[in-house]
């Protein structure tokens, strides 16, 4: 059998390239990477997608068994077609979602608040989803019936897929925007009707940065012993930045 090729060419063929090196870190790449739905107009090399899906299928599973299968989609007429319906199905959903959550309305209608910035995005995002570089669907296949947990053997691996893209100058976000879609994809990429699709990725180099990411204080997150109480460790490092974003609270 012909070993595959690099993109690049007179690269050596992939079988015989290690894993790029990354200058990251694990700890940063895992506090900085950020949902990326903005991307760049270029491709992303396929030595670059060897390495981001081999860290991906590194991520673990119940018993090991490793259900997990990631349909990878770029420039093919099939990878356009599929674009394409996900991209219809995204505008109509943050549409509805944007009319029903009132992302223009009170802090929505000043330009400069969070929610404002984070409504122009997804309109751009949604709005250019047929042009991203790379549409990945993580995939499950499922050997015994559906369970609450059986995320758990596919989710880390999606992690492991979004932490990759991180370390190696890429970025991408989880949607699950193919949902209202799934039977025509599963039809076009002739995926078996028992196979889940667990959610999208898109993936390209980012326009802007990664960062530090904003959550809730530790404090709020981490319980010792007691439910809602707090140990004493529970201390955000310096510089942390924050949100108020998270569930309703009654």
């Amino acid at each position: 059998m012909d070993q595959p090729t690099s993109s690049r060419s007179g690269a050596p063929p992939l079988a015989e390239r290690p894993l790029a090196d990354d200058a990251v870190g694990l700890l940063a790449g895992l506090t900085t990477t950020r949902a990326i739905r903005r991307y760049q107009d270029e491709p992303i090399p396929e030595e670059i997608l060897r390495d981001i899906l081999f860290a991906a299928t590194r991520g673990p599973s119940g018993s090991n068994r490793q259900p997990f299968r990631f349909m990878v989609l770029t420039s093919s007429p099939t990878a356009i077609a599929a674009k394409r319906l996900i991209g219809e199905a995204a505008r109509a959903l943050w549409g509805a979602k944007k009319t029903n959550d009132q992302y223009e309305r009170g802090s929505g209608a000043d330009p400069a608040s969070p929610k404002s910035r984070m409504a122009r995005t997804m309109q751009g995002y949604v709005d250019h989803f047929e042009t991203v570089p790379c549409l990945i669907l993580p995939c499950l296949v499922r050997y015994r019936a559906p369970s609450y947990a059986e995320g758990a053997s596919i989710y880390p691996a999606v992690q492991n897929l979004l932490l990759a893209a991180r370390a190696l100058g890429y970025g991408g976000v989880i949607t699950g925007f193919h949902g209202a879609v799934d039977a025509e994809l599963k039809t076009l990429l002739g995926i078996p009707p028992e196979v889940f699709i667990s959610c999208t990725v898109t993936l390209g180099k980012p326009v802007g940065n990664h960062g530090p990411v904003r959550r809730r204080p530790l404090q709020e997150l981490v319980y010792a012993d007691q439910w809602e109480a707090a140990p004493s460790w529970a201390v955000d490092p310096p510089g942390t930045r924050y949100t108020s974003a998270g569930p309703p609270r009654s």
